[in-house]
């Protein structure tokens, strides 16, 4: 039987296209990451999601070999920054710092250009944060019990702010409001900095919001903690009694902060992710950097994390429909 011979550019021509071919796509997602990523922050700079976020980016570059940009998408109860991300590339480079916001909203804004569930794929939790109770310290409101008689003998008169319409601040604020009978007007800002910056200034009266934002202000003595909503006391602030110790019992809306990737996101690079995220979050520099500012590390399983989003969207769906919470 006759073989001709290859003449060398052929045979190096053959020997290169058979490469290619055995090359798969995990072969190929083996170069990852070989560009900057993005985690994309729904709110503004300087409050807890952007804290806990660059908390990451600082420590997942080094770990991954590519620099980790925090791009800002604030508005619409964090929606906004959420739709982006789902329509991102599903290839690793873009990424959603989420938050029980998300939960919430799903429930709130009935024409999402995005499924929380079915375009996202979790990561891991990396942090919760409890939700405190708290006034200006000029304010002459020194415990619930005060706040409660203020607020129904002059209705509409105190005001509180939220991270906006549909997130965890504004859940809590519309219960409070339901279990105690007060009617407490509603200023909904796009993140905790710009709240934070009202509340301290006097532009508002009170706020819900996580520790991360109001622990460094509590401890300069500028906002005063009446209580925390969990079932049990803050290690962070020990002396505060529990919403329900102080008298009112039922709401326990903690605030907790993730990654996510979009949806398709091949599972070696999601893989990937996870591990290096997780390696960061038990380390001693990391949970003292959460400790500082009222947080507490998690760093759960995709599974779990996607469990507890499913859990979430059915538990919000109920008490966003008791409490005829809209998004304006």
């Amino acid at each position: 039987m006759y073989l001709p011979k290859l003449i060398p550019w052929a045979l190096a021509l053959s020997t290169s296209l058979a490469l290619l071919s055995l090359t798969s796509p995990a072969q190929a997602q083996s170069s990852w990451p070989s560009k900057p990523i993005t985690i994309v922050v729904p709110f503004p700079p300087g409050g807890a999601t952007d804290a806990l976020a660059r908390s990451i980016a600082s420590r997942l570059g080094p770990a991954l070999g590519q620099p980790v940009i925090i791009d800002y998408k604030p508005g619409a109860g964090a929606t906004l920054g959420a739709a982006i991300v789902a329509q991102a590339p599903a290839d690793g480079y873009t990424l959603l710092m989420g938050a029980v916001h998300h939960t919430i909203a799903a429930n709130v804004y009935k024409n999402l250009s995005y499924d929380f569930q079915k375009d996202f794929t979790p990561i891991t939790v990396v942090g919760v944060v409890p939700n405190i109770l708290v006034v200006n310290a000029n304010k002459p409101i020194y415990s619930v019990k005060e706040l409660l008689v203020q607020a129904k003998t002059e209705p509409n008169k105190l005001s509180y702010g939220s991270n906006g319409n549909g997130t965890a601040q504004h859940l809590i604020g519309t219960q409070f409001q339901i279990l105690t009978g007060t009617e407490i007007l509603h200023v909904p800002y796009k993140g905790s900095a710009p709240l934070t910056t009202d509340l301290l200034g006097g532009q508002i009266d009170m706020s819900f919001d996580a520790t991360t934002s109001t622990l460094p202000h509590i401890r300069a003595g500028k906002l005063r903690p009446l209580a925390v909503i969990t079932t049990k006391r803050s290690a962070f602030l020990p002396n505060i009694p529990t919403l329900a110790e102080a008298g009112v019992p039922g709401i326990n809306i903690s605030t907790w902060f993730g990654l996510l990737a979009p949806a398709g996101t091949p599972k070696p690079i999601v893989r990937q992710l996870h591990n290096a995220i997780i390696k960061i979050i038990k380390t001693p520099e990391f949970k003292a950097q959460l400790e500082e500012v009222g947080a507490e590390p998690i760093g759960n399983t995709q599974e779990e994390m996607a469990k507890q989003i499913a859990d979430e969207l059915e538990k919000f769906n109920y008490l966003v429909k008791a409490g005829k919470i809209t998004a304006n």
